[in-house]
């Protein structure tokens, strides 16, 4: 992998633990340095946040969090005295206009010439004047990197210019080093092992997987494993002895403890919002059932190896469930097909990414206007 010539600064409203293979791969990559300016979720998150940086370092932020739901925003107090401390050559900052420090600290690295990147989900389908101001906030900065191809078209639909658009895909595992894992043959949907990695709260919807397998036939019901903590645990082992007592809840797991339930599991789900466990899964040859939430799994997700759901639809779960569990034989194709994609959606790809959008953006940036 090429490195990536410049000291870079990275922002970040937080810096969950989920993302730290990321940001230490890409430390890995700047051998002129990267710091990290991110600050600490509210309590309310339940997000387990990574506290050091072993190839970077990690700047705390002092996050303001001003109201909430939509009317949520942002400030981070102490941006503009990081960037004076480190001095990044290339800045790379959350595409949020609730961000509301954002603007300050684009200004202070253009009154140096030096490029800022915006790295986000997409932009939203809205009005014309809506749209107007996304525009206006997008057109801050020299470069985005966009999580998925959708978020790259929602990008190029709201006016910014497809060659200053670097698509990213959400990743968090290297690229496979090790062939996919051998499993037996799965002839009865009762002995399949359907697994459930992540944090155990209600916007992960792990309540609508029990009540879905609850609703199977039984010669299809599976065996349910559930890996993770959080505050819904209670409220979900209740559920469980009620509607789906064959569940087993592993409590939380991490790196390597993963390993030997991915390779047990015969189908993996996540029935609610994120999807950065997904890219694991697949890693392990599973096929997947996830709910649409922030568009970022719609790279990863396809007919050959899973299901892509509306969210929170017990419904279209349910029928998922069955379709995957009614012909055990076609999984194990479709947990072939997640691998090859995982082959191309990986850690690696999306630092070559990442390299390509900070070339450009120093590219543009030293080019004259017009």
């Amino acid at each position: 992998m090429n490195a990536i010539p410049v000291r870079l600064g990275i922002q970040q409203r937080i810096f969950p633990v989920y993302r730290a293979p990321f940001f230490e791969a890409l430390g890995e990559a700047c051998p002129q340095g990267l710091h990290l300016f991110a600050g600490l979720p509210r309590a309310s998150e339940a997000v387990d946040s990574q506290t050091s940086l072993q190839h970077g370092e990690l700047v705390r932020a002092h996050n303001l969090h001003i109201l909430g739901g939509a009317a949520y925003f942002l400030w981070q107090r102490g941006i503009l005295d990081w960037l004076e401390s480190w001095q990044p050559e290339v800045l790379v900052m959350e595409a949020n206009p609730r961000y509301l420090s954002t603007p300050q600290a684009v200004k202070w690295m253009h009154a140096r010439r030096q490029p800022v990147i915006g790295w986000g989900l997409g932009a939203p389908n809205v009005g014309s004047l809506r749209a107007r101001s996304w525009q206006r906030f997008l057109s801050r900065f020299d470069a985005l990197i966009a999580y998925s191809w959708r978020g790259a078209e929602e990008y190029a639909r709201i006016g910014c210019k497809p060659e200053r658009i670097f698509v990213a895909p959400n990743a968090v595992t290297p690229k496979p080093t090790q062939p996919p894992p051998v499993r037996k043959p799965l002839t009865d949907p009762r002995q399949a092992n359907v697994l459930y990695v992540g944090r155990l709260q209600p916007r992960k919807r792990v309540d609508l997987l029990l009540r879905a397998c609850a609703a199977l036939p039984f010669s299809l019901q599976p065996q349910v494993w559930i890996v993770g903590d959080g505050p819904a645990r209670q409220e979900l082992e209740t559920l469980a002895d009620s509607a789906y007592p064959s569940a087993r809840f592993w409590g939380a797991r991490y790196g390597n403890e993963l390993d030997d339930l991915f390779r047990s599991a015969d189908l993996f789900v996540l029935p609610g919002t994120g999807g950065l466990a997904v890219q694991q899964a697949m890693s392990f040859a599973l096929p997947v059932i996830v709910a649409e939430a922030d568009g970022t799994q719609t790279d990863l997700v396809r007919p050959e190896n899973g299901w892509l759901l509306p969210g929170s639809d017990l419904q279209a779960l349910t029928g998922a469930l069955y379709k995957a569990l009614s012909n055990p034989g076609r999984l194990r194709e479709m947990g072939a097909a997640s691998f090859q994609i995982v082959d191309v959606i990986n850690l690696e790809g999306m630092i070559q990414a990442f390299s390509r959008a900070i070339a450009a953006a120093l590219k543009s940036y030293s080019e004259p206007s017009g």
